[in-house]
């Protein structure tokens, strides 16, 4: 890599805003809050509203929707035109 035209990539804590939980990477991000880690160093902290332990798709809680339903409901409130 060419040397200063990349930023900095380093460890970074993410935290998931609904689940409280966390896991260490790194990353380009930054942030003015940290974290002590379970290594005892303090790493950046990042708080996120989404991650794969709170996402529907992931956790399983991902709700079907009935396609067919909704076209019967369409029908009933706007009905069929006449031609």
């Amino acid at each position: 890599m060419k040397k200063g035209i990349h930023p900095d990539y380093h460890p970074v804590v993410f935290q998931d805003s609904g689940t409280g939980k966390a896991f260490l990477t790194r990353s380009t991000a930054t942030s003015s809050r940290t974290v002590e880690w379970e290594d005892g160093r303090t790493y950046p902290l990042i708080v996120v509203d989404v991650t794969s332990d709170s996402h529907p798709f992931w956790t399983g809680s991902q709700r079907v929707v009935d396609t067919a339903g909704r076209v019967e409901k369409f029908n009933r409130r706007y009905g069929k035109r006449a031609r």
